[in-house]
């Protein structure tokens, strides 16, 4: 009887663990046209910028930059230190940009710097403020190291009724230099039918 009882707890939590439900599931790649997709990105320093510019024009979907109502400073150890305890408080800034129709979007391109692994609050606040069910959520990250660490894992907190796809992450460095790096993730992750 105990042997039987333990067989399936284990049962239960594998299943558990592997996430049988049909939310936030992890998808393989996803098809779609380009006026359904949009690239949504915040960028301190602009290399989160640049690779959403390339995914943009790779996809032919709308760019969309999340803006703060108060930036954060230009100055990079103020800015480290206001991100560090914004990161440990799970912060949401007020946001001065919104999506104008996102019901639109079946598939939405999410990109952040990896700000002490995790996303970027500016990131947090635009995930918290629509609905992303049934949507298929893509991220994507610049790092100095840490790759995505738990970028996606947050993410996937946050939007537990999106779809997600494999997310990319990029060396900040890097980025400029890594145009087919970017092409060949985005050709795994989309078909853009055009």
């Amino acid at each position: 009887m105990k042997k039987r009882t333990m067989a399936m707890m284990m049962a239960a939590s594998f299943f558990g663990a592997a996430g049988c439900s049909a939310e936030n599931a992890k998808i393989q790649k996803v098809e779609t046209e380009p006026e359904k997709v949009l690239v949504a990105y915040y960028s301190w320093s602009g290399n989160t910028r640049f690779a959403a510019e390339q995914i943009q024009k790779l996809t032919g979907g709308t760019l969309f930059e999340i803006k703060p109502v108060q930036a954060y400073p230009a100055d990079y150890s103020a800015c480290v230190d206001q991100a560090k305890q914004e990161c440990r408080d799970e912060f949401k800034p007020e946001l001065a940009t919104k999506v104008d129709n996102l019901a639109k979007y079946d598939v939405i391109f999410v990109g952040t710097p990896n700000w002490w692994s995790t996303m970027a609050p500016p990131v947090r606040s635009f995930l918290s403020s629509y609905d992303f069910s049934g949507k298929t959520v893509i991220p994507f990250v610049t790092h100095g190291g840490g790759g995505m660490a738990g970028c996606e894992r947050d993410m996937r907190k946050i939007c537990p009724k999106a779809a997600f796809g494999k997310g990319g992450a990029f060396s900040g460095r890097g980025v400029r230099n890594a145009e087919e790096a970017l092409r060949k993730w985005v050709d795994e992750v989309v078909t853009v039918r055009k």
